[in-house]
């Protein structure tokens, strides 16, 4: 399998404090890769350097590297790079417009202004987030009109528009109800096939169901890395056992 993200010898400092600490992974391309771990052990960290949010942190100090498609990530323009390497955040965030602009928003300011290539656009998009069928007739309406679960699948649907090939999402389904929660996850499944997809969750049963591989991280490291069925049934580690058998966490 190619690996569409590598990362070695990664550490990051937020000021005085290492929040990652010589991080060695290869993230292959479509596929799911699950981060897990306790709060404040790195995941959402290392996943925010992957498009590079880290940079709108002062005091940030990175070391190490961190490679897209082969290509060293903070040698590239950033704004190329987060076209290529979407985000999906834990509470959903539309912006405060209609549900037909915020997934236009991307196009347009990467240039595109034809209204039949952007109603293409926001249709795929919207239908490759599952939610099409839900919003079709309502597309001028304020999306702050949604459901929260509607709402988070917008916000997929607003990266799917600048056609990424990387999503990242950091804990998408925290805020949302198990229905809402069920959709999001069978929705990533489907996206597996064209995108490559990393997400943060704390839900064990969420990475076991969804995830092709699981990353576990504690205190800044990565402590083991592998086939999701290994990790949960033969960890090599055992602080991963006794992460994902419940017994600290």
């Amino acid at each position: 399998m190619n690996s569409i993200i590598t990362a070695q010898d990664l550490c990051l400092w937020y000021g005085q404090s290492q929040a990652l600490k010589n991080i060695n992974i290869q993230i292959p391309e479509r596929s799911i890769t699950a981060l897990i771990g306790p709060s404040g052990c790195g995941k959402s960290t290392f996943l925010k350097t992957l498009n590079r949010m880290n940079d709108l942190i002062n005091g940030v100090r990175i070391t190490g590297t961190v490679e897209y498609n082969g290509t060293d990530i903070f040698s590239q323009d950033v704004n190329q790079l987060r076209k290529e390497v979407g985000m999906v955040f834990q509470k959903p965030n539309p912006f405060p417009m209609s549900i037909y602009d915020n997934v236009a928003y991307g196009p347009r300011t990467h240039g595109i202004r034809n209204k039949a290539q952007l109603d293409e656009i926001v249709e795929r998009s919207l239908r490759d987030a599952a939610i099409w069928d839900e919003v079709k007739d309502r597309l001028k309406k304020n999306a702050l009109g949604l459901s929260g679960g509607q709402q988070q699948r917008l916000c997929i649907a607003r990266a799917l528009a600048v056609q990424p090939k990387v999503l990242l999402m950091d804990e998408p389904t925290s805020a949302l109800d198990p229905i809402s929660t069920l959709k999001i996850e069978e929705l990533a499944t489907n996206l597996k096939e064209t995108y490559t997809i990393v997400i943060v969750t704390h839900n064990m049963q969420q990475a076991l169901r969804i995830s092709d591989r699981t990353a576990f991280f504690l205190l800044g490291e990565l402590v083991e890395y592998g086939d999701t069925e290994q990790i949960f049934s033969q960890p090599a580690d055992k602080r991963t056992e006794d992460y994902v058998t419940g017994r600290f966490g």
